[in-house]
């Protein structure tokens, strides 16, 4: 364990002396948090010898049953493996109480080499061959998400919460409404002290379309591993904040059927070795570096809608004229396009990636976008002209897989995906969600009779 790495912990427990119990987990495939709750001196030997959790740990499907076919489970005699700290994840939990911390880790193999399995690991062997290339990946995401009631309705399914002002619950789509901003400005205001106490950099909340729909914005930052650390330490103050407010917080993409879905965006520019923006330009439609990147951000896109919508609900986002990428399409400042280039100043010139659903993981969603991206620069490759007007009303390429069964197979076969991703973890995660697939198909709903029995 370096020095310095040593020194953050003893600062940590310095200025935290009251610190008794500390949560120290990784994220699964689905990005459920796994691991321990230990004590002061449990934590020192976690940070010094790693925390032992086993690897099956990336082999459980979204229910948390291990997928045996992954040979993770008994093939492996499911053996433990070190979970290391990373760096900088080491933070209060104000939500719980003085005593109380958390820490990320990341799992290992036992000579202390990346688990093939853990999904930030993946994220870092993409980043590296971007680095390679003399470029630094300066990352911005953005999170949607509603909030909903603790109970569900007569139907099972979701609802709004009742306003914490006036106590109704509202069915209603305003957005940007100032006042349903107004409505939950104490619980965004404690999410907004929690993310400062947990060094995650929230700029901004908007009311979106649904009913307690809001986005975050999340800083953008010159380290993408950092970023979806943060983006995952939001996602948990957000749930927590949301039920010490007396409601939940979902990231499911689509939790009503006639209401927006919730997307996970992600902002991306280059810096040079000077630190200079490679897209930096006037004319994003003439740049050669910036459509390079594009090019292979597109050609990519229906290989990893398995990782940009990783379950059942993840594809009812995608609807015409729902703000979703139903095509491999981009454009100068149109959100109906999968990849869009916003409006700014030529050095502030950036790509965002509107494909994933906010229930995706975040460090596949972003080393998929690098490997896309990596793909396109070396093969130098020229996009489609950029889409203008109405994205649902033309055809911009061949339309995305968007039946789950459909991309998952898609990915499965993809040598893309077992080229920047690694065979071994392609095949994990294409086992995985063919399991999650089957056992959820195996499932008779209460839909289905409604429609069927009687006629039938």
């Amino acid at each position: 364990m370096p020095s310095d790495a040593r020194a953050e912990l003893q600062r940590f427990l310095e200025v935290h002396p009251q610190t008794r119990h500390f949560d120290v987990f990784l994220h699964d495939l689905n990005t459920v948090e796994r691991g321990k709750r230990l004590d002061r001196a449990g934590i020192e030997a976690a940070w010094c010898d790693g925390m032992l959790l086993p690897g099956s740990m990336f082999a459980l499907d979204v229910l948390g049953g291990t997928v045996q076919a992954t040979g993770l489970g008994f093939d492996d005699g499911d053996a433990d493996r070190p979970c290391r700290p990373i760096p900088g994840t080491l933070v209060p939990v104000p939500w719980q109480g003085d005593a109380f911390a958390q820490l990320q880790v990341t799992m290992h193999e036992h000579g202390g080499g990346a688990f093939f399995g853990d999904p930030r690991h993946v994220l870092s062997s993409v980043l590296e061959r971007v680095t390679a290339l003399g470029l630094t990946p300066v990352v911005a995401i953005e999170y949607e998400f509603y909030f909903v009631d603790c109970e569900r309705g007569a139907d099972g399914l979701p609802q709004p919460p009742r306003g914490p002002l006036t106590g109704r619950r509202e069915f209603r789509t305003q957005i940007n409404a100032m006042t349903d901003l107004n409505e939950y400005s104490a619980v965004l205001a404690q999410i907004s002290r929690d993310c400062l106490a947990q060094q995650v950099p929230a700029t901004s909340a908007l009311p979106e379309y649904g009913p307690g729909q809001y986005e975050v914005n999340l800083q953008h930052i010159p380290d993408a591993l950092t970023a979806c650390d943060q983006a995952l330490r939001f996602k948990r103050i957000v749930k927590s904040v949301a039920r010490a407010h007396g409601m939940d917080a979902t990231f499911l993409a689509k939790p009503y059927r006639d209401m927006a879905g919730s997307g996970l965006h992600i902002h991306l520019s280059l810096l040079d070795a000077a630190g200079r923006n490679v897209f930096s330009c006037d004319d994003p439609a003439t740049h050669g570096t910036l459509r390079h990147c594009v090019a292979g951000l597109l050609a990519s896109m229906a290989d990893g809608m398995a990782i940009c919508a990783p379950g059942p609900n993840s594809f009812r986002r995608f609807r015409r004229e729902a703000y979703v990428p139903l095509t491999p399409s981009w454009s100068i400042n149109n959100r109906g396009s999968a990849v869009r280039i916003p409006v700014s100043d030529a050095a502030n010139r950036r790509i965002e990636y509107r494909q994933a659903g906010a229930d995706a993981n975040p460090y596949l969603v972003l080393a998929w976008m690098l490997a896309g991206l990596h793909h396109g620069l070396t093969t130098r490759a020229e996009p489609p002209p950029p889409l203008r007007g109405n994205a649902y009303a033309q055809a911009a390429g061949e339309p995305l897989p968007t039946h789950w069964a459909t991309a998952v197979e898609r990915f499965a076969t993809s040598s893309f995906a077992r080229e920047y991703l690694g065979e071994r973890f392609a095949q994990l995660y294409a086992t995985v969600k063919r399991a999650e697939l089957e056992e959820f198909n195996s499932w008779v709903t209460p839909l289905e009779c409604a429609w069927y029995l009687g006629p039938l």
